[in-house]
């Protein structure tokens, strides 16, 4: 029987904003989103790309045919507001029959459909049905860092005000060679835009940066304003600041902050010069150099 687990919101809203060449949501053992509320509460709104479940003549959930519970490498079941793994409710008893099957942990999602409805009210829907096409152009959000204040992404993302919007996004830390202006700092619509171009370059000084650009965002998320952090793909140079920002905030280790940021992105990967300059910051931040770079996750 497979561990069941609590998911918090930020974590779910990560893995539907998972791609490679496109959304993760396309591949067919990716994610299985379980709706486990009453039927009548589904089809009036739920999370995208969730499917509900039913139930027999006693009560107990059944596993739909066209789902290969066995594969999925991410289960997340949701009722209305489940918030802990002690209390009696749908998800509990979704998650005990989808656990007997999984070959995976199976999450049930933190303050269910109505803490996450409220976060994220952008990724509530009416539609049940989705085509290969449609998974694949999914609109991809840039992925949440710190709960509630801290981004990253791509820089086409950072250009979309519907995705702005939606984020309540205030302040941009750019680190691609496109700049609003030739001033380092800038304000474009209410949003504060810090410039730092760097090339994504195994020569390129990205370390000199870490200090300012991780002052700029620590001033703006101590007000409660969002920041996004991006670089042209969203890969190397915005996870290399991330990972700055996460070991001076949380005084995290080199690895610890690493593995944080696979959780939330997993196709992250600052490049090798950048990863060095990690480990020279490891070394300012906690006073010595605690991760090994000759050991994986590196």
């Amino acid at each position: 029987m497979a561990e069941i687990l609590l998911c918090d919101p930020f974590e779910l809203y990560n893995l539907l904003n998972q791609f490679s060449c496109v959304s993760r949501l396309a591949e067919i053992n990716y994610l299985w989103l379980v709706d486990a509320r009453e039927i009548q509460d589904y089809y009036t709104s739920h999370i995208v790309t969730a499917k509900s479940v039913k139930m027999d003549s006693d009560g107990k959930f059944l596993l739909p045919e066209d789902v290969e519970a066995d594969s999925m490498q991410h289960i997340v079941v949701y009722d209305g507001n489940t918030s802990c793994l002690q209390e009696q409710g749908r998800a509990i008893n979704c998650a005990q029959v989808l656990a007997n099957v999984s070959l995976y942990p199976v999450h049930i999602l933190k303050g269910g459909f109505q803490r996450f409805s409220a976060l994220y009210p952008f990724l509530r829907t009416e539609k049940i049905l989705y085509t290969i096409t449609e998974l694949e152009n999914f609109q991809i959000y840039p992925v949440e860092i710190v709960a509630g204040l801290l981004y990253m992404g791509d820089q086409k993302q950072s250009q979309d005000t519907s995705i702005l919007k939606n984020l309540k996004i205030t302040a941009v830390v750019n680190l691609s060679h496109f700049t609003q202006n030739d001033s380092s700092e800038s304000i474009r619509e209410n949003q504060t835009i810090l410039n730092f171009p760097v090339a994504d370059s195994v020569e390129s000084d990205l370390y000199s940066n870490f200090q300012p650009i991780c002052s700029f965002i620590d001033s703006h998320i101590r007000v409660g304003s969002r920041v996004l952090i991006v670089s042209r793909q969203g890969r190397s140079r915005c996870s290399a600041v991330a990972i700055a920002f996460l070991m001076q905030l949380f005084k995290y280790s080199l690895e610890e902050a690493w593995r944080y940021m696979l959780k939330c992105k997993s196709s992250m990967r600052p490049n090798s010069g950048f990863l060095q300059q990690l480990s020279d910051w490891e070394l300012h931040v906690m006073g010595e150099k605690q991760t090994d770079l000759s050991k994986p996750p590196f």
